[in-house]
């Protein structure tokens, strides 16, 4: 199988040779250096400010989605959440949950956020703001500085989930004055699902030690407290972390994030070019270089997923719900190249051939 969906990616044989061993024992100052590394790499390719510090949690990404908005946010809070899809949507139901008082700026599917659409809540108290900067479920990356001026403008508390945008776009994270990012193992990081990472600012770990959680688990003091240690606060997935660890310094070594970001550019370009011309629209107005979300104009999108899949051994990413028919998705990010994406346009083209799109 050839894997072009968004998570979980392909992993280069490095990873995947982690992944083989026997786990190891990981209370122990062997493992402690492990994490410390993993930590400062992810500072560094988040472009973190300075006394930044990283939580891993032993999770999904919503693990961490919920982590951050039960730690960082309470009842006397006023949240703006983007919601152009499921993943914004997720954070609108957090905040539900933990009744946190919040508006959604709802967007049509594709569409991108623009200047006058966020500015009609300038000046209106807003506290913190929740925003998926690449909305997964559609496509759409948004313009991040564009709501980190508008945050820094209301003195607002920015909450960036980068789940799959990370190492995939440009992402500095203390130009952007982001408060707190949110990513996961089995994005761009290439490593298998089960790992979310949360990286704090220095304000960030001040809002967090400054509130009472009602949590063991997910109780994020606890988990910076450990963290100075290079230990979690309970039993982490040891096998992920060591995989991770591979894959920071496997991207250091080949040139570092910048050279990720343009390598991952490149497969996105050559994709996009190659469909020309072909039954599919784009859907996105704003395109994240990790994924093409695509319309298929004769055919469900649905349909082709499971053919590519049964016929073709290629994996593509489908959606579910009212989009389930409408769009899937090319991912660009994991140990793809430009032979791989030669190998799902043959597919495409044959599927075109035998009348099925």
């Amino acid at each position: 199988m050839i894997n072009f969906t968004v998570g979980p990616v392909q992993s280069s044989e490095n990873v995947r040779s982690i992944g083989y061993e026997q786990v190891p024992y990981f209370r122990t100052e062997e493992f402690s250096n492990v994490m410390k590394e993993n930590e400062n790499l992810m500072l560094k390719f988040s472009k973190a400010p300075n006394n930044s510090r990283v939580v891993f949690i032993t999770g999904s990404g919503t693990a961490s989605m919920e982590a951050v908005v039960m730690n960082c946010f309470t009842k006397e809070d006023k949240v703006l959440v983007v919601n152009g899809g499921s993943f914004g949507q997720r954070f609108s139901d957090l905040c539900d949950i933990f009744e946190i008082r919040h508006d959604d700026i709802k967007l049509e599917v594709g569409k991108s956020l623009k200047k006058e659409e966020l500015y009609k809540y300038d000046n209106q108290g807003y506290t913190g703001l929740l925003v998926n900067v690449h909305e997964t479920s559609t496509g759409v990356h948004y313009d991040i500085e564009m709501i980190s001026d508008f945050c820094k403008k209301n003195d607002i508390f920015l909450v960036v989930d980068a789940i799959s945008s990370f190492l995939a776009d440009d992402f500095d994270m203390a130009s952007l004055g982001v408060d707190i990012m949110i990513t996961g193992s089995q994005k761009a990081l290439a490593c298998p699902p089960g790992i979310s990472i949360i990286v704090l600012s220095p304000k960030a770990v001040s809002k967090v030690e400054s509130n009472n959680v009602k949590s063991m688990y997910f109780d994020l003091k606890s988990a910076l407290k450990n963290g100075e240690r290079g230990q979690t606060p309970f039993t982490p997935a040891v096998g992920i972390l060591r995989q991770i660890n591979v894959r920071l310094k496997e991207i250091e070594n080949n040139g570092g994030v910048d050279f990720e970001i343009k390598r991952i550019n490149e497969l996105a370009v050559d994709f996009r070019n190659k469909i020309k011309g072909m039954p599919f629209e784009l859907v996105s107005e704003s395109m994240s270089n990790a994924v093409t979300a695509l319309h298929p104009t004769t055919a469900s999108a649905n349909d082709i997923f499971l053919i590519l899949k049964d016929e073709y051994h290629i994996w593509v990413c489908p959606n579910g719900g009212k989009l389930k028919d409408e769009i899937f998705r090319v991912g660009h990010i994991g140990d793809l190249s430009i032979e791989d994406n030669s190998k799902l346009i043959a597919a495409f083209n044959d599927l075109i051939k035998r009348g099925i799109v």
